[in-house]
């Protein structure tokens, strides 16, 4: 096993969230000058699986650097570990959401490789972490680490991005699983009310939703003149960039598109095309398959385009069966009618620079006339809210996460069961033959993750938290 990474944190100042959340501000700039007496003297760590692709790399990165303009000594690292490990954890994941994954147990030798990571990176982590630090430890690779850190003299956290709706074998074998390591947290912060584990005290538990940065390369404006030559760039559009296609970097910094995609097509999509996105993993949870039927149910007469979005696959480590979900993937398109299969794009971003990596990403969902996330089980689904965000109408399943965010009719439209492939194009055919339904979703949409969903609010709500546990409220075994 490596040793742990460090992620490099870059400042971002506060002042940025002054005009987004207006009265809410001033309020949230004092949560800050308290976060920053209060933790003196003490560092605050995360650490995760990865820090590029995946929801928990996209949060951290849109919330830690606010929190180092706050005057907080933050860390971020990241789990270096073997590719054995990452499939044990992968069919964890999976078991949480209440699928089987690739079918095999959790028995002995899966707790004997689990502890025996656990203790290996543990050893790293305790040269750094110091008594009285405060230690968040995210999803269920991080969470054997938990008595260990602990027994260490720090506050432990442990954060689960992920889970059902509702509890079934799978759900209940995973549980089963972590549930000895996590009970010694000091606390477990879950992303809704219906991931909360039974068997965990109540006073133990606390339910904070993910947010987004609207500054960040992946969701700051961006002009269309900007969008077009990203996409040219890409080649998802036909053309050559005619103004050079730059965006602002966290850092303040400019940053230019200079890289393609892998896009498999049988052409670029045209430019009065309606087309419709989705960002996602490859996984085969994101039921890329059933969104290409559900597309493929379409009328032909309005020609839209569809754009399935994700990852290099292979570029993110933590996530074993990426590469093949995209070839099947390909495969399933090359089995689709010509006239569907025409229509569709299947585009593979590079991840060298990740930031160029997401104002990419920001360039399609703004291309967009509909995103869409056809999910089997989501933790929470953050490219939804970047899509709200961005004045778009989303399309979704009703599960997981996403049910907070949107609510149907108004800020977007659920789909109640994913398998309903029809129900789906219906709504792609509504909003695409109603251009004042889809603005006026958009408009809505926008307004709803203004006020519940970004981030900085978060660093208030993570402060609490921590000063609950310190009073004495939350006891350890």
């Amino acid at each position: 096993m490596a040793k742990p990474e460090a992620v490099e944190i870059k400042r971002r100042p506060i002042e940025m969230y002054r005009e987004v959340l207006e009265g809410d501000f001033e309020r949230l700039k004092a949560a800050a000058a308290h976060a920053r007496v209060a933790f003196e003297g003490r560092t605050i760590w995360h650490v995760n699986s990865t820090a590029k692709g995946g929801g928990v790399a996209e949060i951290l990165q849109g919330y830690l650097p606010f929190v180092s303009d706050a005057g907080v000594d933050i860390r971020w690292l990241v789990l270096k570990e073997r590719a054995e490990f990452f499939g044990l954890t992968k069919r964890i994941h999976n078991l949480l959401h209440g699928y089987p994954g690739d079918g095999v147990g959790l028995g002995p030798d899966e707790v004997k490789l689990y502890e025996d990571v656990a203790s290996d990176s543990a050893s790293y982590l305790l040269e750094m972490i110091k008594p009285r630090d405060v230690v968040f430890l995210h999803d269920p690779q991080t969470a054997g680490l938990v008595p260990l850190i602990k027994q260490g003299g720090a506050t432990v956290i442990w954060r689960c991005h992920i889970g059902a709706d509702r509890s079934n074998s799978q759900v209940d074998t995973a549980i089963g699983f972590l549930s000895p390591y996590v009970e010694w947290a000091d606390s477990c912060v879950f992303s809704r009310s219906s991931y909360v584990w039974t068997g965990l005290p109540e006073q133990k538990t606390q339910v904070i939703s993910p947010a987004i940065d609207p500054f960040s390369p992946k969701n700051q404006v961006l002009d269309e003149k900007t969008v077009d030559g990203i996409l040219k760039t890409i080649g998802i559009s036909a053309g050559v960039a005619t103004v050079p296609p730059e965006f602002a970097r966290s850092d303040g910094t400019r940053g230019l598109v200079e890289r393609s995609a892998e896009i498999h097509q049988s052409g670029p999509v045209p430019d009065d095309a309606p087309l419709i996105v989705q960002v996602s993993r490859w996984d085969l949870l994101k039921d890329h398959g059933g969104l290409m039927t559900a597309f493929g149910l379409m009328p032909e007469d309005g020609a839209a385009h569809l754009a399935l979005v994700g990852p290099a696959s292979g570029a993110v480590s933590d996530d074993p069966e990426g590469e093949a979900v995209f070839a099947e993937l390909l495969e399933h398109r090359q089995r689709l009618d010509e006239r569907v299969r025409d229509r569709i794009h299947i585009v593979n971003l590079p991840m060298d620079e990740l930031e160029e990596n997401a104002v990419m990403v920001n360039a399609l969902q703004r291309r967009a006339d509909i995103l869409v996330q056809k999910s089997l089980a989501e933790g929470f689904g953050l490219t939804v809210a970047e899509g709200m965000w961005k004045g778009r109408p989303v399309v979704a399943s009703a599960v997981g996460g996403i049910n907070d965010q949107i609510v149907n009719g108004e800020s977007g439209i659920l789909i109640d069961d994913p398998s309903d492939f029809p129900a789906f194009a219906k709504a792609f055919e509504t909003l695409l033959s109603d251009p004042q339904l889809s603005e006026r979703i958009g408009r809505a949409a926008t307004e709803r993750i203004t006020a519940q969903f970004l981030s900085l609010p978060r660093l208030s709500d993570y402060s609490d938290l921590i000063a609950r546990i310190e009073g004495g409220a939350i006891a350890s075994p």
